[in-house]
């Protein structure tokens, strides 16, 4: 099937093309026009009323939405996170399980990995899930946050080896606490398989998380959170993550994680290539305050910023597009750069980025299209298109 998408400010890794059109044949970006193009080839003709085209945004850091978890490790539950993802113009995403005993991880790993094969089958047109991100058990317990203190434990090569046997490859982020015994070996095993390491929830030294980089980080899990504070005389994780090109750093743009200074200092110091914006949502977002569960811990949602008893934040309720509209007004973020940071480098990060992430002819043609205020008026998932 041949589309044509008119009258749309296409945002490119580039630049952002004003009135121009693309078009899409079987499920892929065919080409870039500058002004309006030739209609009669074409199946269908989306007007886009001068909005923004944009490539599907790709959250690789999420446990929940709209009242699901991944931890719930069924069907229902990733298809509806699907529904809602898309629903916000998230095209992609990572199912993330968080730190929790040995057989629940595993049972959600199973389920993801059934969910993928299936979805292969016979593809559905909603946000699709492209792997795991494992956010646990290898952490700090210093710095722990919200995951359960009674499963953290040090990371185990032939652990983690089975976790990814039984996800059938489809683990793409691991992160840990490059401190940890045990942290060295795993760190070198999952870059010689091609996993993204990220370090998170770590007290890790200036030279220690340096040393984990040498090995083969390169991603840091929602930057200040869940790390040892920054220090003058010790820099720690935050110093060593930040001013290591190699390193790409999560951030969480809810305007409650994280001050708008200290996003600002991120961005400077990583430039638009270096920042990975994620939600971290959990089963609450879209739906209004109360108390909701992460995994098995009661969390209490209070004016949109979910905490556990103790008060410590546990995930967040925010969407991505809603990432997005933060960096450009919160942040001062150019749009394209802010779009960028939810899409092309998630995608880069986790390996697909030669296929997704932006819109370039070749690409597979995951697009929304939205307004001034980041609302989606439009989604296209594999050529696809839904309102």
């Amino acid at each position: 099937m041949k589309m044509l998408i008119k009258n749309v400010n296409i945002i490119t890794p580039y630049e952002i093309k004003r009135n121009g059109s693309l078009s899409i044949e079987d499920g892929i970006i065919s080409n870039i026009l500058d002004g309006d193009a030739s209609e009669e080839y074409y199946d269908k003709i989306i007007d886009g009323e001068n909005e923004y085209l944009a490539p599907g945004l790709i959250d690789i850091h999420n446990h929940g939405n709209f009242g699901h978890d991944v931890m719930e490790a069924t069907f229902e539950s990733l298809i509806s996170m699907a529904d809602f993802h898309m629903k916000n113009g998230v095209t992609s995403f990572l199912a993330t399980p968080m730190t929790e005993s040995l057989d629940k991880i595993e049972s959600a790993i199973k389920n993801v990995r059934k969910y993928i094969e299936k979805e292969k089958k016979a593809p559905k047109v909603r946000s699709q899930v492209l792997g795991i991100y494992l956010e646990g058990p290898y952490f700090s317990m210093e710095r722990k946050g919200a995951q359960p203190p009674q499963y953290i434990k040090n990371p185990n090569v032939e652990e983690i080896k089975n976790l990814i046997e039984l996800s059938n490859d489809n683990i793409k982020v691991v992160a840990l606490a490059p401190e940890l015994k045990g942290a060295k070996e795993t760190i070198k095993y999952l870059k010689n398989k091609g996993i993204t390491v990220s370090a998170g929830h770590t007290d890790g030294k200036y030279d220690e998380v340096k040393y984990g980089i040498e090995l083969g980080i390169s991603q840091a899990t929602h930057l200040y959170n869940g790390m040892r504070p920054f220090s003058h005389r010790e820099p720690g994780v935050i110093g060593a993550v930040l001013t290591d090109e190699r390193v790409s750093c999560e951030i969480i743009c809810d305007g409650i994680h994280l001050h708008p200074a200290a996003m600002k200092l991120a961005v400077k110091a990583k430039g638009k290539d270096g920042i990975i914006l994620v939600s971290d949502a959990m089963m609450a977002t879209g739906l209004k305050d109360g108390e909701y569960k992460l995994g098995s811990q009661n969390v209490f949602v209070k004016k949109g910023a979910a905490r556990l008893a103790d008060g410590t934040l546990a995930g967040s309720t925010l969407t991505l597009n809603r990432a997005v509209w933060n960096m450009v007004h919160m942040v001062g973020v150019p749009l394209e750069d802010a779009v960028r940071m939810a899409s092309l480098n998630p995608a880069k990060s986790i390996g697909v980025g030669d296929r997704k992430g932006s819109i370039e002819i070749g690409k597979d043609a995951d697009l929304i299209i939205f307004n001034d205020d980041l609302n989606i008026l439009k989604v296209i998932i594999h050529g696809l298109s839904i309102e």
